[in-house]
């Protein structure tokens, strides 16, 4: 099994802009995880670090927020926005008609890391 560097396969501004997106996405994903076991107001520093990030960018998305959803599943239903862009938007930009999973580069730079680890 060969991991390549994103370098040699992407853009720099791809790779800046794809990290960006997924660290919105992970955090909103974290965001949801620490919210089933703590409130939102809960004074636990990383709950209000996660509150107080992506209170910003759920707002942006709340006109496209469907009323019936589940207040602490708002912030996974945006999330869900920066996986499409990422996953569908930027290939086709890019001109790749698929680019499979686990070729974002934040998570095959985790992916590295870990394999490196094992190994």
């Amino acid at each position: 099994m060969t991991i390549t560097d994103p370098l040699a396969v992407f853009p720099i501004w791809v790779i800046v802009f794809d990290y960006l997106m997924g660290v919105i996405m992970w955090t909103l994903i974290g965001r949801v995880a620490m919210n089933l076991f703590l409130p939102e107001d809960s004074n636990f520093f990383f709950m209000k670090v996660f509150v107080k990030g992506t209170n910003p960018i759920i707002r942006v998305f709340r006109p496209i927020t469907p009323g019936f959803l589940l207040e602490p599943l708002v912030p996974l239903y945006v999330a869900w926005f920066f996986f499409m862009i990422r996953f569908y938007l930027m290939p086709w930009l890019l001109g790749y008609s698929v680019m499979g999973m686990l070729s974002f580069p934040l998570e095959g730079e985790i992916a590295r890391a870990l394999y490196d680890m094992v190994n």
